[in-house]
């Protein structure tokens, strides 16, 4: 008998988590009104061109959800909420940009806002309304056969400036901290986030180098995780390095 109560106890307590995961949350959304089909090259999270054409253009610009930048790279089920018009599966976008709009949670590339829609017809409906009530998830965000993509920055400055946005992060947890750690004595340094998704430093470690990133969860779980591959000792403004890890999810 104990045994049965503990796992009703068990199920249960899974149920309630699971509700919780799943809820949605009402609110409205716009789109960019000067955007081709997909997003801006110039967002607030500093993905560049990136940013407007990650997740094939199905990316949106929040308010409250940036959170300082923590947001940024955060995946969201959104869906609009008219019959007449909306899917029930609405579209999975990806948070590249910081905005508001009227009472508007979400700005959405225009790609992605007509995709909320049944058809066609229904997409150029839904355009011209503009505004819209939705009803908003986060989701765990998926890139098949990527992993962890290290970007640097433009504005870095070898040896003495370093800058980087970080690549196809799945799963559902935001990326908190970043150590740059020096591969021969295991030094580390904290990094600062500049703006954004942008991780700096001045007078960055010198020879090859090992990041080391903290994932944190809504739950308040946190895990580091160490890139297999390392930043090469002569990196080199504009380029990508490969990290040779993902997130399982």
């Amino acid at each position: 008998m104990a045994l049965s109560l503990r796992s009703l106890l068990i199920l249960s307590a899974t149920l309630f988590l699971t509700t919780e995961a799943s809820t949605f949350i009402h609110s409205r959304a716009a789109y960019y009104p000067n955007s081709d089909e997909h997003g801006t090259d110039v967002g607030a999270c500093g993905f560049g061109s990136f940013g407007a054409t990650i997740n094939g253009g199905d990316v949106s610009a929040v308010s409250n959800l940036y959170r300082n930048g923590v947001g940024c790279g955060d995946c969201y089920q959104v869906r609009c909420s008219n019959s007449h018009y909306c899917s029930n599966k609405g579209v999975t976008v990806v948070i590249t940009d910081s905005g508001s709009g009227p009472s508007t949670d979400f700005i959405l590339s225009r790609r992605a806002f007509g995709k909320m829609a049944q058809t066609k017809d229904a997409a150029a409906s839904l355009l011209a309304l503009g505004v819209v009530d939705i009803e908003y998830r986060r989701v765990a965000c998926s890139y098949p056969n990527k992993n962890i993509t290290i970007k640097i920055d433009e504005n870095s400055n070898y040896p003495y400036y370093l800058a980087f946005v970080l690549w196809y992060q799945q799963g559902d947890k935001d990326i908190t901290a970043v150590q740059l750690c020096e591969t021969r004595n295991f030094a580390c340094k904290l990094l600062d986030r500049s703006y954004g998704a942008v991780w700096t430093t001045t007078s960055p470690p010198r020879g090859p180098l090992s990041l080391r990133i903290l994932l944190s969860g809504e739950d308040g779980d946190e895990s580091w995780i160490v890139p297999v591959n390392n930043i090469p000792e002569n990196w080199k403004a504009g380029e990508t390095y490969d990290t040779g890890v993902q997130i399982h999810v």
